[in-house]
């Protein structure tokens, strides 16, 4: 990275993003050696502009904020770092200096997916889905029919706490068959996205907007 620490004298500011949730989590300085500090021990610190010191997120607290990747923006001036935060960020007790609860939501499946694509590569021993992976594309298959079979039967003659528990079996099989074959569930997002423009394209058009 060339980042340009002179527009700010010897500063720039740092974006901290949760890697699962995606939610903003603060935003603090860094100077060069904060940045030095942060890339080679995996914890975010900044530069403190009232203390005039490198502080480490979590140094007094235990809430290390552990980075996942750094991205530059295109000025060279500005971090964005994906972390993930061990417990509350905010000197307040809230979970985002934002004051945002920054529970998982459908954010979850993209991280389930690199989760489940970890398996594919690594294959660890004792892992289930690394035996459904060895199983096959034919078996992968299969368990998606029979989870999706089970998510019906519930559906249609159960209850809604084991709906949700048959359809989450199958959305995990769903993404494991994907995996296999190189796709992801974003793949699946970016279809239903398309119909849903092409939909209201189509809607626009039939009542002359």
């Amino acid at each position: 990275m060339e980042l340009d620490f002179n527009k700010m004298d010897g500063l720039i500011p740092a974006i901290i993003q949760d890697a699962g949730t995606k939610n903003v989590l603060m935003l603090g300085f860094m100077n060069k050696e904060a940045f030095d500090k942060t890339v080679e021990t995996k914890k975010v610190t900044f530069y403190s502009r009232t203390k005039q010191r490198l502080w480490t997120k979590g140094e007094s607290s235990g809430n290390f904020l552990n980075v996942v990747s750094i991205e530059e923006d295109c000025d060279h001036d500005t971090l964005l770092i994906k972390a993930i935060p061990e417990g509350p960020v905010c000197h307040t007790g809230s979970a985002t200096c934002f004051n945002d609860n920054n529970s998982y939501g459908v954010q979850f499946l993209s991280f389930l997916q690199d989760f489940i694509d970890a398996r594919h590569k690594e294959m660890p021993e004792g892992s289930y889905t690394t035996s459904l992976f060895q199983s096959g594309i034919n078996r992968i298959a299969q368990k998606v029919g029979e989870e999706a079979l089970e998510t019906v039967i519930e559906a249609t003659n159960g209850t809604n706490g084991r709906l949700v528990y048959e359809a989450a079996d199958m959305l995990y099989h769903l993404i494991v068959l994907l995996s296999e074959k190189g796709l992801r569930i974003e793949d699946l997002a970016e279809a239903l996205y398309r119909r849903h423009n092409k939909k209201k394209e189509e809607y626009d058009k039939n009542c002359g907007i």
